[in-house]
């Protein structure tokens, strides 16, 4: 029998339609993917030289520290201060994870106990409800709404009954909708932190992308009283599958997560950090050559929305392209499913997001231009 911390958690969305996809494509559908998130492109290739180079040293085989080698977290935090303009101690404020996900999980097993809640965007990443249950906790969503530009009315969640609540995730640039933050949101954030009492934890991978503005929510003066800060390199540096990412925070905070991370894990392979140090010293080209080619992918996606005849902003940042559905449909999972069925593309539901997610629907920038172009033609055919 499975355990109770189970019970009310389902296989990732992802996880079950990938698994239909290849069904279908046994088939012989050749469905064209453009729900995850998985970069395609390549690392650069001094990033690739340097894993090659650091797996053919002897002794690089062994176990690491639990908190990543120094070379790693100075990269970290040179990186934060160049382009975020934060000042972190690479000794105490920085945490190098195996991927920013297992970071989320780290943070609910720390501070939740049973009963304890959690403030959940909605729409907004599953996996941030899925590990409050996981630890014990109480997920409680708080409405995002297209009207108020996906930014969470905090007034009205500071008269509701706040006293169960450690936690609040945020995550701007907002996966799904792609909306951009503002420095002012960042610092009511803070401010109502504060006053509530609560730990604000800010996922932070996709600020880079198709954005010439990276914001951290630490730049805000006093954050670090309440904030934990998770960031990636598998959007911004194509390094999804080598599972890099970092937790940033105060010291004590730090030293709080690291004791049940090192219970968990025995670090990272040394290769894999130094590599990721590499990514981390990148300059601007690199992510000015990344983004012109997320933009052309882009235009291609707006041209497959207008075909469905769905609306959108043009405004939006990140890795997707987050688009209302026309009326006649019941809801996102009826034209994703249309369109899988009947075109043989599959697009992201807006309702795996929330409940406020229900009249959109997510397109993936990951694929190359033939790609795009494939998917708009079969759109195309199947709706005449």
């Amino acid at each position: 029998m499975i355990a109770k911390r189970l019970e009310g958690i389902s296989e990732y969305y992802f996880s079950q339609k990938l698994r239909e996809i290849e069904s279908l494509n046994k088939e012989g559908k050749n469905i064209i993917n453009l729900g995850i998130g998985s970069p395609d492109l390549p690392p650069h290739p001094d990033v690739i030289k340097t894993l090659q180079e650091e797996v053919a040293k002897p002794g690089v085989n062994g176990y690491q520290g639990y908190k990543g080698i120094p070379a790693l977290r100075q990269a970290f935090a040179d990186w934060y201060q160049q382009w975020y303009r934060v000042t972190l101690n690479p000794d105490t404020e920085i945490l190098p994870l195996i991927g920013s996900k297992e970071g989320i999980v780290h943070i609910c097993m720390t501070y939740l106990d049973e009963g304890d809640e959690a403030l959940i965007p909605d729409p907004g990443y599953p996996t941030y409800g899925s590990a409050v249950r996981l630890a014990g906790g109480k997920p409680v969503s708080y409405i995002l709404q297209e009207e108020r530009n996906w930014y969470p009315d905090l007034e009205a969640l500071a008269t509701t009954d706040l006293s169960k609540v450690k936690l609040m995730f945020v995550n701007y640039p907002h996966m799904p909708t792609g909306q951009r933050v503002t420095p002012g949101l960042f610092e009511e954030l803070v401010h109502f932190a504060k006053e509530n009492n609560i730990l604000l934890v800010h996922d932070n991978p996709y600020s880079f992308i198709l954005n010439d503005n990276p914001l951290s929510l630490l730049e805000v003066p006093g954050a670090k009283e309440v904030v934990l800060e998770l960031n990636s390199l598998s959007k911004s540096h194509n390094m999804a599958g080598w599972r890099i990412g970092v937790l940033c925070g105060s010291k004590e905070r730090i030293e709080e997560v690291l004791r049940f991370k090192s219970n968990m894990d025995s670090g990272m392979f040394m290769p894999l950090q130094l590599a990721a140090a590499k990514a981390l010293s990148l300059g601007a080209d690199w992510y000015g050559h990344i983004n012109s080619i997320y933009a052309k992918r882009r235009d291609k996606v707006y041209d497959i929305l207008d075909v469905l005849g769905c609306s959108y902003e043009r405004t939006q940042v990140g890795l997707f392209i987050w688009a209302k559905i026309p009326g006649q449909y019941k809801d996102g999972y009826a034209l994703s499913d249309e369109i899988l069925y009947g075109a043989n593309v599959f697009l992201t539901p807006g309702g795996i997001f929330g409940s406020q997610g229900n009249r959109y629907i997510r397109i993936s920038l990951c694929g190359d231009l033939s790609r795009f172009e494939q998917a708009i033609d079969r759109i195309s055919k199947s709706r005449i």
